[in-house]
């Protein structure tokens, strides 16, 4: 059964996580305010992020970068890392 959120991401109320994504307070702030879109589009940004600052992510301040980012995607004022991706002209 589907559960509703009203994402803090995208404004709108819609399906949300099926778990936590993440152990601790952040996990849970996620689950309840995240909604699966929002999270599937953060995953995207991650990996271009992983791929454009050539992240290793067995490295602690890798891992904290990208925490951080997460952060600042869902709840901070929009100020993430740049990335180069420039999505395909239809």
């Amino acid at each position: 059964m589907s559960r509703t959120v009203h994402c803090i991401k995208l404004g709108i109320d819609a399906e949300g996580l099926d778990r936590a994504p993440l152990p601790g307070a952040l996990g849970a702030r996620i689950f309840e305010q995240v909604s699966k879109q929002a999270w599937k589009d953060w995953i995207a940004h991650q990996t271009r992020l992983i791929n454009e600052y050539r992240l290793v992510l067995a490295e602690a301040k890798s891992r904290k970068f990208l925490m951080d980012e997460m952060e600042r995607y869902f709840f901070g004022d929009g100020q993430v890392a740049q990335t180069g991706y420039v999505p395909p002209a239809n």
